[in-house]
Parts: structure tokens; C-alpha cells; sequence
């Protein structure tokens, strides 16, 4: 039994669709979106349609962009002889908080996951390697999960691109800044003890 007009169920459902939203949340937004005025929500909608319509993949790097390359691929002043590898443009978000990259990235919208039959060819691993055939590209950081899907594809990608003499590295792992030793896994205090340096 439907509780609610058949319009207002519909958004719910909507609003369920998305990642992380569960039915009461879904509501939540729906009676949100109802209490605003209607410029409000033609505004909220028409963000929505041209983020879909206007966003596309920048042809260098494969990240989010309005057209054209993306800033960072824009930029005179980031490093193009050094290539970030990230599984999702959210990482490259992530990156850029640091403040401390200064190279360039490659998006591959998504990792090699065979129970999930995601393939080495659905994700943007051709473009990548183009880019380093061109020269220029002295380093290539992988910085994809410290998962099993991400560990599959950084060595995938490694075998791939040793061979055409660049250096290939990984993203160092261990224990968090502020974390404690004792609360810390067994994998991540051993990767901690491969991964130190020099004080």
C-alpha cells in the first residue's frame, strides 16, 4: 500500500537509487524537495541535467572536465613528466587537498575486477599507455586502493609500463598520522616496516 501521492512515492524511489541513500533518507530528501520554492528546485534539476550534459572525460587524462582539457592537464605549471594513476576522479580530489602533487594524473574510471567482470579493457588503461609512448613521462605513481581489486591492476599496469622505461611506484602505506600502533592490522604494520625511510 502506497502511503504517500503516487508523485511524491516516484522521487522517493529516486532518491533510493543513489548510493549510500536508504528508504528513509530517500524521504528525507523527497519531503526536502517539496518544501522548497519551485525556482529552487528548477534550479536544483536543471544542475543536475547540465552537470550530465555538459560534463565529459578530458582527452589527456581522463578526469571530469566542462570541454577541452582539464585544468590540471592545463596547467604550464604542473609537471607533465610525472603521471598519477587514480582509480576515480574523487581521488584526484583527494590528492589535490594535500596541496603537495605537483605532477599530472590518469583517471581509469574504475580497477580490474574479475568477480565483478571488469576487464583490463573496460577501464581507461589504453590512453595511459599512449601517453607514455609519446616520451616525456619520467614517472608513473600508482594510487589506486590498497585493496586486492587495486593492488591487481597497479601490478597489472606496472608489467605493462616497465618495459617501455619508465620508473613505476606506488603510493607508500602504513600506520595514519595520529594513529596508534597498537590499534593498528598486521598487513598495515608490516607494510609500515617495508616502507620506512630514513629520519
Amino acid at each position: 500500500m502506497e502511503y504517500f501521492p503516487a508523485p511524491l512515492e516516484a522521487l522517493i524511489e529516486q532518491f533510493a537509487r543513489l548510493p549510500g541513500i536508504g528508504g528513509k533518507s530517500a524521504q528525507r530528501l523527497a519531503f526536502y524537495i517539496l518544501g522548497l520554492p519551485i525556482e529552487d528546485v528548477r534550479v536544483f534539476a536543471a544542475a543536475m541535467v547540465n552537470a550530465k550534459e555538459g560534463i565529459t572525460l578530458c582527452p589527456e587524462c581522463q578526469n571530469f572536465t566542462a570541454g577541452g582539457l582539464c585544468p590540471v592537464c592545463a596547467s604550464e605549471r604542473r609537471d607533465a613528466s610525472t603521471i598519477c594513476v587514480v582509480a576515480d576522479p574523487r581521488d584526484v580530489a583527494a590528492i589535490e587537498r594535500g596541496h603537495e602533487y605537483q605532477g599530472r594524473y590518469h583517471v581509469l574510471h574504475g580497477v580490474i575486477s574479475p568477480m565483478n567482470h571488469i576487464g583490463p579493457d573496460e577501464i581507461a588503461i589504453r590512453p595511459l599507455l599512449d601517453r607514455v609512448r609519446r616520451g616525456n613521462v619520467r614517472e608513473v605513481i600508482m594510487a589506486t586502493n590498497p585493496d586486492t581489486e587495486g593492488e591487481a591492476t597497479a601490478l597489472y599496469l606496472s608489467r605493462l609500463l616497465r618495459p617501455m622505461g619508465v620508473r613505476v611506484t606506488r603510493l607508500a602505506y602504513g600506520i595514519p598520522v595520529g594513529g596508534h600502533l597498537e590499534f593498528a592490522d598486521d598487513a598495515t604494520l608490516a607494510r609500515a616496516l617495508e616502507g620506512r625511510q630514513e629520519f
